[in-house]
């Protein structure tokens, strides 16, 4: 996926508040977290109500994409263009420190606030669906079956703009309090999080002579 060096804008909504040092000003940082990710948070209102919902989603430039069936109701609502908040987020570290108040986490997370735009150009959704599938798992819109034209019928795909975006990231040790740390008697640190992929497991309708493609095998965290 292409990137820019423009910053991010951000603006009174995107802006980040607490732990201002957390906040990360180069659009690359904002890429990195949306390309590492799996997963996003959409929140949106349906029928007066808020809703957060967790689904795949791809990236192409400075759009997000996400997908699902033209029947979903919350698909239906945000095909409107409707003000949604996208976050993505990854756990890097469990911070253990000398007082539970500065306990913490190393993460890096990503918010995107924006107005959802229903794609409709042929070329545009076949490109975002693409996107879609090689976010969750990439190799395969080379390997698999293509949509077919019923199917890209009953699917609809969103678009939503990253222009009002920001990063927060926080690394590094426990900032414990002078006086905690003189105190002594605790241990302290970091308890790494990571994401790593298991063996494959072979569908059981699956025939022996077919083996496990090297964009599966070979998979490694982004």
């Amino acid at each position: 996926m292409t990137t820019t060096a423009a910053p991010l804008s951000p603006t009174a909504r995107s802006s980040v508040g607490r732990h201002r040092e957390r906040a990360r000003a180069a659009r690359a940082d904002l890429y990195a977290v949306l390309d590492a990710g799996l997963v996003c948070h959409l929140g949106l209102v349906v029928d007066g109500a808020p809703v957060v919902l967790p689904t795949g989603y791809g990236r192409i430039d400075d759009t997000v994409y996400l997908h699902g069936s033209t029947g979903a109701r919350y698909l239906q609502a945000a095909g409107h263009g409707v003000p949604v908040c996208l976050t993505v987020t990854h756990v890097d570290g469990v911070v253990y420190a000398r007082s539970v108040f500065s306990h913490s986490l190393n993460y890096r997370s990503a918010v995107v606030h924006g107005v959802t735009r229903s794609v409709t150009d042929d070329d545009e959704r076949l490109a975002a669906l693409r996107a879609i599938v090689e976010q969750l798992s990439p190799g395969s819109w080379g390997h698999a079956r293509l949509p077919s034209r019923r199917e890209l019928a009953a699917t609809a795909v969103l678009a939503v703009d990253l222009a009002e975006s920001s990063v927060k990231v926080r690394t590094g040790p426990p900032a414990d309090d002078d006086e905690d740390v003189a105190a002594g008697g605790r241990w302290a640190g970091v308890l790494p999080v990571r994401t790593v992929f298991g063996a494959p497991e072979p569908c059981p309708q699956l025939t022996s002579d077919v083996p496990a493609p090297p964009h599966i095998t070979a998979r490694r965290p982004g």
